[in-house]
């Protein structure tokens, strides 16, 4: 039999009522990886890992390889598991001594101790974060974590994707997806394929499964009332626009308890566009290309095939796009920005973004080496989009290798814009601290015109390598022309 033979064999879906488990305290859920021939591709023997609950036995945990860096492709490692209680990690590193080990983000409360060549970790609650050995960033360690998932059944059919390898239909690329359904995949499964959302409702996606390397993972378009939690998407650099999710002319939106690794070339993390009310909530995400980002397009500009346009705002309900919330997430950019809003828009439909928030966010690591697309926070009116309303606050930037920390720009930049965009209108930065670490370049406040101005931008409480900033100069920030009501407090 071949091996696509034997996962088929191997994968099942069970088409039953999922029954709800309640988490108890101090509960510990490991996933053990199918033996197939197939998933030992997926594994990274960089370090091997184990996990108890104090004075328990030890749990061996599987170590995934996970693609970073699309700059200068490498493997990096990942391991999962849930709990409630305190735990122990121990990590053996096995290939090469070590002087030092950290933890990322610096907001992380793991503890870590030092056993000869051991490193031991110690959580109180659950948390996702990474080590590097000896400041390592292209082959470090993801754990991930979280409480063990309660999962009730809801209206319709529940589909199951039980522990095992996982394919699609026969010539399909995309597990098929309906209106009313209850999809589950227990922690385990492993699923070679995506998840088509086209025009459906009453969608819940949940569980701590695996999608590894299917592309473009999640691709909602006119759909409403979708729910996606738990799931961990890898993606490799095989294919460009390989992102974890893609939000287009689409409305209620909730987004929790997600991890996602991106390797290609356009491969961002999560990607909402022409869409109201969406909410991500506790993201992990590494991305080769922006982490998340709000546009004000309809189709998806490098999608194939393409997504239709779906008209000027008005006709199908509004498609401009607002109500947006990113909370309580953790970033890593090897490429592009961190947080960004604006780009792309429809010169035939001048649409607007407003009502964005980000708040609660880690930013581990930032890099990207084209000064036009620098930004751990960013916006970018072109296209005839006007943007209102931005906040960031309670932002923490750890690292910019290369890039800028703040990138507000009204303008028509020819390399992706068609025209100018029609300017930028009430920016909030609130509590945002930066260590100062990494080589950044200034940051920018800018316009081009009168009518593609940059206003209304309060900076509340921006600190800077442990000093307050009260100025535009204290912060390495180059503010202007076109630029009306900079407000430091």
């Amino acid at each position: 039999m071949t091996i696509a033979g034997c996962l088929r064999t191997l994968a099942w879906i069970a088409a039953v009522p999922f029954m709800a488990t309640m988490a108890h305290a101090d509960e510990l859920r490991v996933y053990r990886a199918p033996p197939v021939p197939q998933v030992y591709a997926f594994h990274n023997d960089d370090y091997t890992v184990r996990v108890r609950q104090p004075g328990g036995a030890w749990h061996d945990l599987y170590e995934y390889r996970v693609r970073v860096d699309w700059d200068n492709p490498q493997s990096a490692s990942m391991v999962y598991f849930d709990f409630e209680g305190p735990v122990e990690i121990e990590i053996l590193k096995n290939n090469g001594y070590f002087d030092r080990v950290t933890a990322a983000p610096l907001s992380s409360a793991a503890k870590l101790s030092r056993a000869g060549d051991r490193v031991v970790v110690r959580l109180a609650k659950p948390e996702s974060f990474s080590l590097q050995f000896d400041d390592d960033r292209l082959h470090n360690l993801h754990i991930l974590t979280g409480k063990p998932p309660v999962f009730t059944d809801g209206r319709g059919a529940t589909r199951t994707f039980g522990p095992g390898v996982h394919m699609p239909p026969a010539g399909s690329a995309a597990f098929p997806v309906q209106s009313g359904d209850r999809i589950h995949l227990e922690g385990g499964a492993i699923l070679l394929g995506a998840f088509d959302l086209n025009g459906v409702h009453d969608v819940k996606i949940s569980g701590r499964g695996l999608l590894y390397d299917p592309g473009r993972a999640i691709d909602l378009n006119r759909s409403n009332d979708i729910a996606i939690e738990d799931l961990i998407l890898v993606n490799t650099e095989r294919e460009a626009g390989a992102r974890f999710l893609n939000v287009r002319n689409s409305r209620n939106v909730e987004v929790r308890n997600v991890a996602a690794f991106t390797a290609g070339k356009w491969a961002d993390g999560i990607n909402i566009s022409t869409s109201q009310h969406v909410g991500i909530d506790n993201a992990y995400l590494r991305t080769s290309d922006d982490a998340v980002v709000v546009y004000a397009v309809t189709d998806c500009p490098i999608c194939k095939p393409a997504l239709p346009p779906i008209g000027s705002p008005g006709d199908q309900g509004s498609t401009d796009t607002f109500d947006i919330r990113v909370t309580n997430s953790r970033i890593w950019n090897d490429v592009a920005h961190a947080l960004y809003v604006g780009h792309f828009g429809d010169l035939e439909a001048p649409r607007t973004i407003r009502d964005i928030v980000f708040d609660n966010i880690d930013i581990a690591n930032l890099d990207e080496d084209d000064p036009d697309w620098e930004g751990a926070m960013a916006i970018f009116s072109g296209d005839r989009t006007l943007i209102r309303n931005v906040t960031f606050s309670n932002i923490r930037v750890d690292r910019i290798e290369e890039g800028k920390l703040i990138h507000i720009v009204a303008g028509n930049n020819p390399r992706y814009n068609k025209a100018a965009g029609r300017g930028v209108d009430g920016v909030t930065l609130r509590n945002i601290r930066y260590t100062g670490r990494g080589m950044p370049s200034n940051s920018v406040i800018r316009g081009l015109s009168r009518d593609t101005a940059v206003k209304n931008v309060r900076i509340e409480k921006l600190e800077i390598a442990g000093r307050r900033v009260h100025s535009a100069a204290q912060g390495s920030i180059e503010a202007g022309p076109f630029v009306e009501g900079v407000i430091f407090r």
